[in-house]
């Protein structure tokens, strides 16, 4: 490495050329994927130690989080039964001495050796006359006397692939030593008007600050470049996809939506008509239209969704709806397909296990199909379209980017308007991110008559699951039908159909004279249809499901949701679950039986309890779940965010978007901006290459 390497080009330098990181310590990092010196400069420390402003130990305060730093003295382990180790230590600084305890951590024992230097992170006491703490956070140092831990700001970053805090400490400021000076992509009159520090200073001041202060600006800025570096990208697709490609100026001026509307037994929300007119304009330009339609469930998409597929329909293009599931491509199908047959449009269903499969294939292909409805199953081989003008996808994060591609490939003549539809609510901070190449469409208004579902929690005392038997036996004596929902025990369908099979044998017993359904991922598509016809003609008292039912069922008779173990499921599936009843105006009860043991388990039973919204359980499920690999289910290349926090940096994310989309507004191909296209291809990964390719 030799003086300004920009840290695209630290991306090519292997992991293994930083002092102390070559050999298993550099694979284990390379496996952990930190592979090269700018990874490096990007894990930034999880927290810091002021030694600038120690205090000695026996000023300390008792019963208080405090930070005690000093040299281990000596260090044992004992066993005093089966299961259980103690390992204690003597840790001291010039003023004092303190025993220091853990529990069933014998490994440090091995990590702290005599004369290695702590920092440990908890309450301080008395015990017995000492002072003490219990089971602390802790953080190995250098020896004593060291320049990175002495009298400064020490950086604790997080270990990973087994490295620890003090080698990485070590590792980056050797790497940061020897890429000296790091130029800044980020134009100055950019980085003045936005209040910016310098590249090259923001990465010294995040991993050795002079005070603490130096971590704010130094912070802000970093977490800028990531967002910004991900929303060029995404203004970049978005460029591609709208401008430079040719799309298909549809006809508005025909009645065929005007006749759909008026044709609805029901007046369309003010959010549905707004929503409507949105894609048309999209619609009817000449570029194509990528559009997401967000809504709750059961706030109308299907309604919007047919309209879109009718303004293409109307210029004599066909539609096609791509559905995650042959269930909810069913329901779909069903639920279209008398709206269709109002005002004389033709609807074809298309399916793996589809009897009529050939007869739709050759309609679709000769035009005498205006809309196919269908899974997977539509794009693959020897399915050809006469006339393809709109798709629509719905829950698109259970699809890849390619398969909505190959569908739109479909295509043979400019390429087709793409309106993607989710019942899944997305923080307005990750759809920017998730999203942020899509126009969005939202519909925030609930059709008139919908009712809050009341969600309770139970346990599993036989007296609760009594009170919930009672409660589904009273609703089905009231005429209506209820869903019992198994747990996915692991990455299994089989398992989970297992577990769906076991669960329906027992409440055949619990539930005599009832009228029980299995539904499961592992039933043929014959089997699933039988009993969803069963179900919809009001032969099933209570259905007995895996979360093959999460999205796109519609039994407006169903009034009962019991989700058993809730506490395995996340809170988006739970959300889910719970919109499948209280469809039809009746009050309905979402029950979650579950002993969670973890907190996190508390804490989405109790989010779920405690409102109905899903933006708001959206936005708890990021908090609690953390951001995680919100990017993996979107589209490969886009990797996790390392700094930023979509709820943390709202305000930075919504400063780092106007600006990409203005930059890439004024310089589509980044011509002028060689370093900020470097950085976007380098650090985004290969699937964004073809955005800079000519």
């Amino acid at each position: 490495m030799t003086e300004g390497r920009s840290l695209a080009e630290l991306t090519e330098f292997g992991i293994e050329m930083v002092k102390g990181l070559s050999g298993r310590r550099g694979a284990a990092l390379r496996a952990a994927g930190i592979g090269s010196v700018a990874d490096l400069l990007l894990h930034t420390p999880r927290r810091y130690i002021d030694r600038s402003l120690s205090r000695p130990l026996a000023e300390l305060p008792l019963g208080e989080e405090v930070t005690v730093v000093g040299t281990v003295l000596g260090i044992s382990t004992r066993r005093p039964r089966r299961g259980l180790t103690i390992t204690e230590a003597r840790v001291a600084d010039e003023s004092g001495t303190v025993s220091v305890v853990w529990f069933n951590q014998p490994f440090r024992e091995r990590q702290l050796g005599e004369g290695v230097e702590v920092a440990l992170s908890g309450k301080l006491d008395r015990y017995r006359g000492r002072l003490r703490m219990s089971t602390p956070e802790t953080d190995v140092l250098d020896r004593p006397g060291e320049r990175l831990t002495t009298g400064r700001v020490v950086p604790v970053h997080p270990s990973v692939g087994g490295v620890g805090p003090r080698q990485l400490r070590r590792s980056v400021h050797n790497a940061l030593v020897r890429a000296r000076r790091i130029p800044d992509p980020i134009p100055g009159p950019m980085r003045e008007r936005l209040g910016l520090v310098d590249r090259h200073r923001a990465l010294w001041a995040i991993h050795f600050p002079e005070t603490l202060a130096d971590t704010v600006p130094a912070r802000r800025r970093l977490v800028f470049d990531e967002l910004f570096r991900l929303e060029v990208a995404l203004a970049m697709r978005k460029h591609r996809q709208i401008q430079a490609a040719e799309g298909i100026g549809h006809d508005l001026t025909a009645g065929l939506v005007g006749e759909f509307v008026d044709s609805l037994p029901y007046r369309l929300t003010s959010a549905q008509e707004r929503a409507i007119a949105e894609i048309q304009a999209d619609m009817g330009s000449p570029h194509p239209m990528h559009r997401l339609l967000q809504g709750e469930v059961g706030s109308g998409k299907t309604v919007v969704a047919m309209a879109a597929l009718l303004t293409g329909v109307q210029g004599g293009h066909q539609g096609a709806v791509m559905a995650p599931t042959e269930v909810l491509a069913e329901q779909h199908y069903l639920g279209l397909a008398p709206m269709a047959a109002r005002i004389g449009v033709r609807m074809g269903l298309l399916t793996a296990g589809a009897a009529d499969r050939e007869e739709v294939l050759e309609g679709v292909a000769a035009g005498r199909v205006d809309v196919v409805v269908g899974t997977h199953a539509l794009i693959q081989e020897g399915v050809h379209f006469a006339g393809l003008g709109v798709v629509v996808v719905d829950e698109q994060h259970r699809f890849g980017v390619h398969q909505r591609v190959r569908l739109r490939e479909k295509a043979a003549g400019p390429q087709p308007d793409l309106l993607i539809m989710t019942a899944t609510p997305i923080p307005r901070t990750l759809s920017m991110t998730l999203y942020g190449d899509l126009d969005v469409s939202m519909l925030d208004e609930m059709p008139r008559g919908r009712q809050e579902v009341e969600t309770i929690v139970v346990g599993k005392t036989p007296e609760e699951l009594d009170r919930v038997s009672a409660l589904v036996r009273d609703e089905v004596a009231a005429g209506r039908q209820a869903f019992v929902v198994c747990p996915l025990v692991e990455e299994s369908d089989k398992l989970e159909a297992a577990s769906a099979t076991a669960e329906y044998e027992r409440l055949t017993g619990v539930f005599p004279g009832l009228r029980l359904g299995l539904l499961h991922g592992q039933m043929k598509s014959a089997e699933k249809e039988a009993v969803m016809s069963r179900l919809r003609s009001g032969e099933i008292d209570v259905l007995v499901a895996t979360t093959v039912i999460e999205v796109g069922i519609d039994i407006p008779n169903a009034t009962v949701m019991v989700v058993e173990d809730a506490d395995r499921f996340g809170l988006s599936q739970l959300h889910q679950l719970r919109g499948r009843v209280g469809r039809g105006g009746y009050r309905a009860t979402c029950v979650l039986v579950a002993e969670p043991s973890t907190a996190e388990g508390e804490q989405r039973l109790a989010a779920m309890a405690s409102t109905g919204d899903g933006f708001l359980l959206a936005e708890e499920d990021l908090r609690i779940r953390g951001q995680g690999t919100v990017f993996g289910s979107r589209q490969a290349g886009m990797a996790d965010l390392r700094i930023a926090d979509v709820l943390r940096d709202a305000d930075t994310l919504a400063v780092a978007r106007r600006e990409a989309f203005a930059l890439v507004g004024e310089d589509p191909d980044l011509a002028g901006h060689p370093g900020i296209a470097a950085e976007v291809k380098a650090l985004l990964g290969e699937d964004v290459a073809w955005l800079f390719l000519s």
